[in-house]
Parts: C-alpha cells; sequence; structure tokens
C-alpha cells in the first residue's frame, strides 16, 4: 500500500488510486487512511479479495514509472501546485493549472522536472459563520504525511541550500513529491538552524505582508535554481516560469555566465536562451512588484557580490530606479526569456496591450483528463471511446459513438452524488435530481462576477419555480474585504428559503470534481476582458456538461453554438479594460442575456427537448478533447522547450 501512495499517479489514474476509494473515510487524505487502518479493516479488505488488486496496482504502476526519462532538460517553476486535496499548497486556477502541467509532462514523458514551495500550513480551510462571513483556518501538516520525502545528498546527508538574506544566513531544506515520471521538488525554510522569522517564510501560501512575498519569491526562485544544480541537474536547457512568481531565477540564470566572466549584458542574453515565462495575469495590479527600497534591502548584496553591477542595474531588468518605478517581476522575466506567453488567445490580446514592445505568444491552458473524468464517464469512454486515456483527442469522436441512454445514466450518477452532498448539509432544502442544477465555483472576485445571477431576485424567483436549482462554492482572498462582501451576501441569498440554493463551503480540489461533473450547466461570467482563460468549463465539458459563459478566456476560442452558450456579445479579442460606468453598463446587458438565455433557451431544451441536449452533452465532451493539458503541455514542448 504504502508503495502505490509514495507516487501521485494514485490521484489521477484510477488502476492505481481506486484501490483507495475502498478504504475508511479520512477527509480525503489516503495517507491518514492507510495510516488508520484496524486490523479488523486489513480482515475485511483481505476478504473481498483486496491483495490480487493490490498486485495488479503495484505492477500497473511500475510498468508506467519504467517509461520515465533518464536525461531531464526542462525545470517548471510555480509557487503553487494542485495534485491533491489531501497536500493543500495551491489556492486555485494557477496551481490547479500547474498540477495539471507536471501529470500531462509526465503521461507524456517529457524530460521534465518541477520546483515549488511547501507550505506547512497551506492556503486556509474556510469556514462559513451563521452570518455569512468568510473566516481563515489554517491548520499544520507534516509532509512526510502526505508522500513527500526529505531529498538527501549521495553521502545521506539532508540537502540545504544556502542563501544571504538581510546580513544573515538563510537555510532551505528540500522536500520531493513523485508525481508520476516527474520530481516536485519542494523548498523548506522551517528548518532549526533557522531564525524564527525566517522559519515562517514558507509557511502559508501567499500569506503575509510584501516582506514575507519578497522572501518567498528569492527561496523560490535563487533557491530553487541552486537546489537543481546540488542534485545534479546540469542537464537542464529550459527553466519555465509559471508566472513572475519565480522570476528571480532569472539572476541566477545570468549570474553562472557572470561567474564565467561575461558581461552583464552579455549575462542576460545568454540567460535568456535557457528561459520561458508564462503569465496568467490580465491586469496591470495583478503584475508582482515590489518597491526599490525592498528589493534593495534583500537584493542590494546580490547586485554587487553575484552580480558584480551597481544595484540600479539590477532594478533596471524590472523595470525600476531607486524611488521610482516599482520592481516588477513580469518586467524582469520579460527581460530575461526567450520567450514569453499568455494562456488563451484573447489573454494574449490583453498582455501585448499591456507590454506593447514585447512579442508575446499564448498557449491556451488545458485540464488534465484523466484527473478531472469523473468515475461514471471514464467507465462510459472506456467501453465506447477505446484510447481515450492515452489519447484524449478521441474523445472528439464522441457526437457518434457515445449512446443517449447510456450518457444518460453516467451523468444521472454524478448528479446524484452531488445532491447527496448537497443534501446532507445543515439546514438545506431538499435538492432534487429532477431540477435543472447550475453549477458556479470560482474565487469571489469582483470582476467574476458571483452575484451576477442574482441581480434580478424576481426572475430568480420564477426561474426556481420553473425547476432550477444553484449549488455555488467558491473563497474569498483573506485580504480581499470587497469579494468577502460579496461572498457574504450570496451566501445570505443562498440562504433564504425562497429559492434551492446551496453555497457549499470550503471549495477545494474534491469538491471541484464534485461541482464540474454534477451539475447540468457550468455558469462563468467574469467580465470582459479580465479572465486570462478559465479552466472549471474545460472540466465540466470532459463530463458532458454544457458551458454558459461569458465570451472570454478560453470560451472565445471554444464556443460554437453547439458545446453551450454565451452570454452577451462576441467583442472579438478585446484588450481595452472598461471605465467603472462601461463595466456597470456591461453588467446590465449580461445579466438581461443571462436570463434570457436561461428563460427562452436553456430550460425549454433541457426540459423539453432531450435529444437535442444529449446533442450538446456530446459536443461539449468532444470540445474538451481540444482543451486538455495533455495538448497544453505538447504545444509547450514543441514551441517553447523546443523538443
Amino acid at each position: 500500500m504504502l508503495q502505490l501512495l509514495s507516487n501521485y499517479l494514485w490521484s489521477w489514474d484510477d488502476r492505481v488510486g481506486g484501490l483507495l476509494e475502498e478504504l475508511p473515510d479520512s477527509s480525503g487524505n489516503p495517507h491518514q487512511a492507510v495510516r488508520e487502518l484496524s486490523d479488523e479493516h486489513l480482515q475485511k479488505l483481505a476478504a473481498a479479495g483486496f491483495g490480487p488488486r493490490l498486485e495488479q496496482a503495484r505492477a500497473h504502476q511500475q510498468a508506467y514509472l519504467a517509461g520515465a526519462p533518464r536525461k531531464r532538460t526542462v525545470a517548471y517553476f510555480s509557487a503553487e501546485f494542485g495534485l491533491h486535496e489531501c497536500l493543500p499548497i495551491y489556492s486555485g486556477g494557477l496551481g490547479v493549472l500547474a498540477g495539471d502541467h507536471i501529470k500531462a509532462a509526465s503521461d507524456l514523458g517529457l524530460p521534465l522536472v518541477a520546483v515549488g514551495l511547501i507550505y506547512r500550513y497551506g492556503y486556509f480551510r474556510q469556514h462559513i459563520d451563521i452570518r455569512g462571513q468568510q473566516h481563515e483556518e489554517y491548520p499544520e501538516f507534516r509532509p512526510e504525511e502526505r508522500g513527500l520525502r526529505q531529498v538527501a545528498l549521495a553521502d545521506g546527508r539532508p540537502l540545504e541550500i544556502s542563501l544571504r538574506l538581510d546580513g544573515r544566513h538563510l537555510n532551505v531544506q528540500v522536500w520531493q513529491a513523485d508525481v508520476g515520471r516527474v520530481p516536485l521538488y519542494l523548498l523548506d525554510t522551517n528548518l532549526d538552524s533557522n531564525q524564527e522569522i525566517d522559519r515562517w517564510i514558507t509557511s502559508h501560501l501567499y500569506g503575509g505582508d510584501r516582506d514575507t512575498r519578497i522572501k518567498q519569491e528569492i527561496v523560490l526562485g535563487v533557491a530553487g535554481f541552486r537546489a537543481l544544480r546540488a542534485l545534479g541537474w546540469d542537464s537542464i536547457e529550459t527553466f519555465h516560469l509559471n508566472e513572475g512568481h519565480a522570476a528571480l531565477l532569472c539572476l541566477e540564470a545570468m549570474r553562472e555566465f557572470v561567474e564565467g566572466g561575461a558581461s552583464l549584458g552579455w549575462a542576460q542574453a545568454r540567460a535568456a536562451e535557457r528561459i520561458v515565462f508564462t503569465t496568467h495575469t490580465p491586469v496591470p495590479a495583478g503584475h508582482d512588484t515590489f518597491a526599490p527600497e525592498l528589493v534593495a534591502q534583500y537584493l542590494g548584496h546580490y547586485a554587487a557580490e553575484e552580480l558584480h553591477c551597481e544595484l540600479p542595474a539590477l532594478l533596471e531588468l524590472g523595470g525600476a530606479s531607486l524611488g521610482g518605478e516599482h520592481f516588477s517581476m513580469t518586467e524582469l522575466a520579460l527581460n530575461v526569456s526567450r520567450a514569453a506567453n499568455g494562456v488563451s488567445r484573447q489573454h494574449g490580446a490583453v498582455t501585448r496591450a499591456l507590454f506593447r514592445t514585447r512579442p508575446i505568444d499564448h498557449v491556451t491552458n488545458g485540464v488534465h483528463h484523466l484527473t478531472w473524468t469523473s468515475q461514471p464517464m471514464k467507465q462510459l469512454f472506456d467501453a465506447h471511446l477505446p484510447g481515450w486515456r492515452e489519447e484524449p483527442g478521441c474523445l472528439a469522436q464522441a457526437p457518434l459513438l457515445l449512446p443517449d441512454d447510456l450518457l444518460e445514466l453516467a451523468h444521472q450518477r454524478n448528479k446524484h452524488n452531488l445532491i447527496d452532498r448537497v443534501n446532507a448539509l445543515p439546514g438545506q432544502l431538499s435538492f432534487s435530481a429532477e431540477h435543472f442544477t447550475i453549477g458556479f465555483a470560482r474565487r469571489f472576485a469582483a470582476y467574476k462576477r458571483a452575484g451576477l445571477l442574482f441581480s434580478d431576485l424576481e426572475r430568480l424567483r420564477r426561474l426556481g419555480a420553473q425547476g432550477v436549482q444553484l449549488v455555488i462554492a467558491g473563497k474569498a482572498h483573506p485580504r480581499d474585504e470587497e469579494g468577502k462582501r460579496l461572498l457574504q451576501e450570496v451566501v445570505r441569498l443562498c440562504a433564504g428559503g425562497w429559492l434551492r440554493a446551496a453555497f457549499m463551503e470550503d471549495y477545494d480540489l474534491a469538491m471541484g470534481r464534485l461541482l464540474t461533473a454534477g451539475a447540468d450547466v457550468w455558469l462563468n461570467t467574469p467580465r470582459r476582458p479580465l479572465e486570462a482563460s478559465g479552466t472549471s468549463g474545460m472540466k465540466a465539458s470532459l463530463n458532458g456538461v454544457p458551458h454558459l459563459s461569458v465570451l472570454d478566456g478560453w470560451w472565445a476560442e471554444a464556443y460554437d453554438g453547439r458545446n453551450g452558450w454565451a452570454i452577451g456579445m462576441d467583442e472579438g479579442e478585446r484588450a481595452v479594460m472598461l471605465s467603472e460606468t462601461e463595466a456597470e453598463a456591461q453588467d446590465a446587458r449580461d445579466a438581461e442575456a443571462l436570463y434570457g438565455l436561461l428563460e427562452e433557451t436553456v430550460l425549454p431544451e433541457y426540459f423539453g427537448q432531450r435529444a437535442a441536449w444529449l446533442r450538446r452533452m456530446k459536443c461539449a465532451i468532444a470540445t474538451g478533447a481540444r482543451f486538455t493539458s495533455q495538448r497544453m503541455a505538447a504545444e509547450y514542448a514543441r514551441r517553447a522547450y523546443r523538443l
């Protein structure tokens, strides 16, 4: 059993992880479930024929891992990774995308390693009080209890990287999580040899102030680069920065050439040949920046001792100057990279408008099909779309090959799973599988417009009388007061008793799988053009759940009139940000369009045109074939990694 758990392959390959679902429930953490197995549990498992199936799962795991590449030429850096809910080192879309990326790289056998940070208190657990207010809780976890092991050198000593930080030394240890064929190295400052304040650098994901944030990014970029070198990964030719949090790696890449005698300008050009950069942020305020004085405090010595340059030269790499503009991690990454991209066609246009002199491409995001396809749908695809596991492009044949009755049955199983969970909530109105279920789960940020569906309560009440029910989930960032107020209002409206509406607290990967498979339609209402990509609708599509969304992010590329519905107008590759007055007008138009679609098109088809609805479900699945992380990772390999 421990052999299966030693590699996160179990988190997406049901031929390995399916056995773990038979263990007693331990809050979604199979590591804990195994630790808590009693003799009685073991006897019951043995009587049920668990042993032979365990050996089959081990054999499958070993056969899969035998395909691991011996040489690694790509290193993927991200501040968060969403692998499974039991390892809470992700907050949302960026981390889930990173997790899906390295899973796909594993499936494809790409020569990739990954680097991130371990957060002992993770991202917060959400609790909603009786007034609908969000409270954040941060339970601590031990890495070794989540399938991680401490990285050691050849002589058995733990690997530690030493950095100079504000006049003192900081030591960084390294943990390893095996993600299929990809080793993921996670950096940790919780060492007795560090000062107490420094032990907390990697304690919380996106926690603390700007001082903590820059120290986290120094650890990720600088210590992460040095850790790879200490581990002997000298064959790496490409460093992929997933967002600007790891951009200080650029300085380390330059330092190697400066040490060899190169000038700063020549070192910058040589380092840029090794680095590719992906930005996920569509608005200027979302790009990580730091005051020049803070950069001077933590990197002034680095400029003098490592890059052998004056501080202004280092600041200029990030578009900053003393007493002037802030140091931008995005500017640094763009200045020291051979290629840069946004994460959808629309987002590429937005990013080029923000950085007008830069040649910025796009690679549209995708989701890991084996992680996000529900078990009932996997069984259906296994029977009628052979080869889809290895080649998800086979899903494009869904409209031709999937039987209506079996598709309906698979979706009803998913829907009942969701409704059973909703009906178990305290004080919840009884949900029915006969009702039309709208799913919505996003971070509660103003631009995602979680309140758009509640714009006209009387029309929404009438929709409820026609058989509509809502399931909503999402977290607001701990420091986003506007988002918290919006969340509180949505929770209040859901609890009003005038509509079948449920808010499910503590949104995580497990809940995401439940919602995207069990809803009848997936709702997405961002304010254009602020959705960089969006991936929840891709997950829903894989499960035959049509998408109902504004034409922004990935949906602007995917929508074809048969696979879902478009809210509002197609404005093309709009890159201009709206004024407050324009945004309010857009909100009003989109709310009217949303209600009109539900009243006049979506509900009549769902309740009265079943054959048409099932065709739409199949077209949604076929769309999912084009938006997988396997396609995305292969595109990066071809266009960015030069493989």
